[in-house]
């Protein structure tokens, strides 16, 4: 069964723990007047997530679905929410939805820019292009301006299922995932290019108060200095 947890105002954490993959998969629903989902889950979990969501709000109410990169953790289910929200538009990268999604999805997807914006009533999201971090050319990510969050996707990885949110360090566990990451089949997790270390310190620059993790728990705190000690941490494991 997925838990529900509010990690900041009106965002709240749907969290499905897979022991097979010691993996926890976190979307995360914002409620105002124009509902936005970022990730969608694969499909396999997309009743558990429909049915968690439906405890919030009327999932066919959903305005706006997201996702940093085309992978079925990030989009997997995107067809099923785009069908039972019929009035949602999906978001991604330019990239994005030119070189995938508008040939996957059942309707077409917005791709956007770097630094354009969302206002769904009370909140304002800032879509940030970042090619190759986490992964992938058509990456990207979602800073929320008003509370300050910044929707990671797979960076800030933890394994295994840890609580909710934290205000302790992470990176630690960031780091021996890492680790442990390049040494087994699922090596080469995360690509370290010529602009990873720009990437992360433009991130840190927005000093955002929440870093909502897609695999692990969501961090509250010293966010802007997380982002450079996580700068650090992939320069010396990937770099």
């Amino acid at each position: 069964m997925s838990s529900i947890t509010e990690i900041a105002e009106n965002v709240f954490r749907i969290s499905t723990f897979i022991s097979d993959g010691n993996i926890q998969m976190n979307q995360f629903l914002i409620k105002d007047d124009e509902p936005l989902l970022w990730h969608t889950g694969q499909k396999y979990l997309f009743n558990e997530v429909r049915a968690a969501i439906a405890k919030i709000i009327y999932p066919g109410n959903i305005r706006w679905i997201g996702f940093s990169h085309f992978e079925s953790d990030e989009c997997g289910s995107l067809n099923e929410w785009l069908n039972t929200a019929p009035q949602s538009e999906a978001f991604c990268s330019f990239v994005g939805a030119n070189v995938n999604m508008n040939d996957f999805a059942v309707r077409r997807v917005r791709g956007f820019h770097n630094d354009e914006i969302i206002k769904t009533g009370k909140y304002s999201f800032r879509f940030i292009s970042t090619p190759h971090l986490p992964h992938g050319w058509d990456s990207g990510l979602l800073f929320e301006e008003t509370l300050r969050t910044l929707f990671c996707s797979d960076l800030f990885h933890q394994p295994g299922n840890p609580t909710a949110i934290t205000g302790s360090d992470i990176i630690e566990s960031v780091k021996n995932n890492l680790v442990e990451s390049e040494s087994g089949p699922f090596n080469s997790y995360m690509p370290y290019t010529t602009n990873t270390e720009m990437q992360l310190n433009h991130l840190a620059e927005l000093k955002p108060n929440t870093l909502a993790v897609m695999h692990g728990s969501s961090f509250t705190g010293d966010c802007e200095k997380s982002l450079l000690d996580l700068a650090y941490v992939m320069k010396n494991v990937l770099g």
